[in-house]
């Protein structure tokens, strides 16, 4: 699904997003990698972490999403391990819905070309690429500039599977936040809803200027569904890549 700009003025002509290059494709799509030496990993039972407090809530923060695009075949026949290796690779897409500080929000994702956030001046947020295969090393990478955290009101890191089967357990996803400055924060998605095609990851909130981070891993059949949930009152309609 993508949003449904056709009642939005059109945004005045902006500056690309900064270069961002992505890391040359591995030659396999290797498993999700380990968790990051010294990272903070938010759970059930400890969510939240205030990169504020940190002192992590300025500069460039990276969110990183890689997943395993083609889980180890099942145990069994030669027909169910055929039928696997032909079936599609798991794609998963990162993005966010942002809301910002003047009451502007919108979508930043692959779906529809919608790679930076609309609004004039230099981006809050922006994604450096679409990894189709999985076999990216360094998967999909969503930029925030904390340098305008002030612009800032909410981001709602999110994926959903847009190519091969809604079964996130396989795809073994993990998004990790790389501030600027100190330990990565780590969010695995270590839970699964069979059949659900989008997972809400994390929320990031400025809270009087305070920056914090919020564990979601929360499953939706869809965009829409994500957004009612969110209360982010957007419409959707069907796009593609």
């Amino acid at each position: 699904m993508a949003i449904d700009y056709t009642k939005r003025p059109k945004p005045a002509s902006t500056p690309p997003p900064p270069s961002v290059q992505p890391p040359a494709p591995a030659a396999a799509a290797a498993a999700t990698p380990p968790t990051p030496q010294g990272a903070v990993s938010l759970t059930k039972a400890a969510p939240t972490v205030s990169l504020t407090k940190r002192g992590q809530s300025s500069g460039q923060l990276r969110v990183n999403l890689n997943w395993n695009a083609r889980p180890s075949a099942p145990s069994g026949g030669f027909l169910k391990r055929a039928m696997a290796a032909s079936s599609p690779a798991i794609d998963l897409d990162l993005g966010c819905l942002y809301e910002l500080t003047d009451g502007s929000k919108s979508v930043v994702q692959a779906l529809g070309g919608s790679f930076r956030n609309l609004e004039p001046g230099p981006p809050v947020v922006w994604l450096d690429g679409d990894d189709r295969s999985g076999s990216n090393s360094g998967g999909e990478n969503l930029y925030v500039d904390l340098g305008q955290l002030a612009r800032i009101k909410r981001i709602l890191v999110f994926a959903f599977i847009y190519e091969g089967a809604a079964n996130w357990a396989a795809a073994d996803g993990v998004v990790t936040l790389f501030p600027a400055q100190g330990a990565p924060i780590e969010v695995r998605l270590d839970e699964s809803r069979q059949g659900s095609s989008m997972c809400a990851i994390a929320l990031l909130e400025n809270r009087g200027g305070e920056l914090v981070v919020n564990r979601e891993v929360q499953f939706h059949s869809g965009q829409s569904a994500l957004d009612q949930a969110y209360g982010w009152g957007m419409k959707w309609k069907a796009g593609r890549k």
